[in-house]
């Protein structure tokens, strides 16, 4: 048993999240108006060029991060554009003195683990603290890939391709509500474990080999995660803006975890693929998300526009309860109903 750090937002841009998701569960309830397109809005409009730009690192590294993504736009309609300068070859920079958006993904090498923010809760200025690292306004990283400047991981590439997909709208798999990780999962310690951790402050198995579950695992080092914070990264909820697609074994969004996350071994939750590459059911959620084909963009404008109808027709409680989030929404529904092959 050894450390596992596992990726998260900080935690001042999860709580602006889930106050952020709490309105939009209640707006999507049945009769609400908005259950059938809020499951549009953490994606970009499906044909359009999104920008990404890079806070430091050198030329080298901004080429192989854009090499590296060119799995994902090869699978959809939908452009990364990296602001290659022809003359220099330079990439596209940002800074956190910037007070219009550079791009839309802000990617930083500079801030412990890797994360990203999902679709377009990257330019949404009403997520993580005003003076913030992290967030969505146009000083703060919305994507970040700690150390690659330095000592880029094992299978770096997977990881580009696992954060730039969340920056995409992908959720993790292992939070796949048709998936069996929830119940795969080994939340609880074993019956009359004594908590015991090493020098590192890891908890370890005690001296009767009882082992730690995964919620006192991750309170020690070096995650020190409340239960809160544990439910929020590994349980399998019902988020808002999330289609579920089948379960995907082989998926580049799917963890791999210690063998004691699990309950059974082989776990039916462990992953199947590379770590690498996407699968073949990640390039058909791409599909899915940014389709190529005019009658698949014909139906998200045709939901985002019965949606904007309906908000404009006097949806008062939404309004009071998060104008902020009514402003945001709207303002996604209008660039999807205008969509264009």
């Amino acid at each position: 048993m050894d450390e596992v750090l596992i990726e998260s937002l900080p935690d001042d841009v999860l709580a602006s999240l889930e106050v952020r998701d709490r309105w939009r569960s209640r707006v999507a309830r049945p009769g609400g108006g908005l259950e059938f397109i809020v499951t549009d809005l953490a994606r970009w409009q499906p044909g359009s060029t999104v920008r990404v730009a890079f806070l430091r690192g050198d030329t080298a590294l901004h080429k192989d991060v854009a090499a590296a993504t060119r799995q994902i736009t090869d699978a959809c309609n939908l452009d990364l554009d990296f602001g290659v300068d022809e003359a220099t070859g330079e990439h596209r920079r940002w800074t956190e003195q910037d007070t219009t958006y550079a791009a839309e993904i802000r990617v930083g090498f500079d801030l412990p683990g890797f994360f990203s923010l999902v679709g377009t809760d990257s330019n949404d200025p009403t997520l993580g603290p005003p003076v913030g690292r992290v967030g969505g306004r146009p000083h703060q990283r919305s994507l970040n890939l700690g150390g690659f400047t330095t000592a880029r991981p094992a299978r770096w590439e997977g990881t580009v391709r696992h954060e730039f997909l969340h920056a995409l709208g992908f959720h993790h798999a292992h939070q796949n509500m048709r998936g069996p990780c929830e119940n795969e999962f080994r939340w609880e310690d074993d019956p009359d474990y004594v908590p015991t951790q090493d020098p590192r402050g890891v908890f370890v198995p005690d001296a009767n080999g009882r082992r730690p579950g995964v919620y006192t695992f991750l309170a020690g080092a070096p995650n020190f995660w409340p239960r809160q914070k544990v439910d929020h990264n590994l349980r399998t909820g019902n988020p808002p803006d999330v289609v579920a697609g089948p379960f995907d074994r082989k998926s580049v969004m799917l963890y791999s975890f210690a063998p004691f996350f699990y309950s059974t071994s082989p776990s039916p939750c462990a992953p199947m693929g590379n770590g690498l590459d996407l699968s073949d059911l990640d390039r058909r959620g791409l599909r899915l998300l940014y389709p190529d084909v005019e009658a698949g963009i014909a139906d998200i404008a045709m939901r985002a526009n019965r949606a904007l109808s309906q908000l404009n027709g006097g949806q008062e409680s939404i309004r009071v309860a998060h104008p902020a989030q009514e402003d945001r929404v709207l303002e996604l529904l209008t660039g999807l109903a205008t969509t264009r092959a």
